[in-house]
């Protein structure tokens, strides 16, 4: 039971790993990690190669991440058979982060690679929609009021876990691996961003509109 286990997680940290913003912008003849912000991700792509080019690779983020969970889960309750759903809400937890981690550090790039904030939203979507739909309003909200996707994306990522807490609260229901994923999605959301937190601080971090070279938001 454990290989096949281990098998699915691994083949969802190799979709995860799928680097679909280095891959548009070698279509188009660049490398987009020296243009832009350097980052793989669907922002640095919308801004360097198109905005086309980078709704795309967003909604490839987003199903990167959908995608291995909810054919993960499948699959995982196939092979736990009458197991508890407990341990189906682990595996697929495992399954959800390796997604997230695969994304974040891709080996087809040196394990350097995006923030995850696309890749995340859809691996958390088949498990707490209601927290991504709260993250989401806090992200248009802030990027509405603000323009910074850095900024938006750290709060969205903060609301997460609350969310959790409070849907947990209104339900009755403490599920203590969604629990413990939100939160390790809030802490990797806020170190992914670290650099831009520093820029916010000291005021210099550019607002949607104006590309810079040090800006790494998605």
């Amino acid at each position: 039971m454990i290989l096949p286990l281990a098998l699915l997680i691994l083949a969802a940290y190799v979709v995860g790993a799928t680097p679909f913003g280095f891959l548009m912008g070698k279509a188009k003849g660049l490398d987009i990690r020296n243009h832009g912000s350097g980052n793989i991700g669907a922002t640095n792509v919308l801004r360097i190669v198109g905005k086309k080019e980078g709704v795309f690779v967003f909604v490839l983020d987003v199903l990167k991440g959908l995608v291995p969970v909810l054919v993960g889960q499948r699959v995982a309750a196939q092979i736990l058979g009458g197991e508890s759903a407990q341990w189906l809400s682990v595996v697929s937890v495992l399954i959800a982060l390796a997604t997230i981690l695969g994304h974040n550090h891709t080996f087809w790039l040196g394990f350097k690679g995006g923030k995850g904030v696309a890749t995340t939203g859809g691996a958390l979507v088949a498990l707490m929609p209601w927290e991504i739909l709260a993250a989401f309003v806090v992200w248009v909200a802030v990027f509405s009021a603000k323009r910074y996707v850095s900024l938006a994306s750290i709060c969205a990522a903060i609301t997460i876990p609350v969310a959790a807490l409070v849907h947990s609260a209104l339900s009755g229901h403490y599920k203590l691996p969604l629990l413990g994923l939100a939160a390790l999605v809030a802490v990797l959301g806020v170190w992914r961003h670290r650099l831009n937190i520093a820029r916010l601080r000291a005021g210099t971090e550019s607002r949607f509109g104006r590309a810079s070279r040090q800006e790494n938001e998605s």
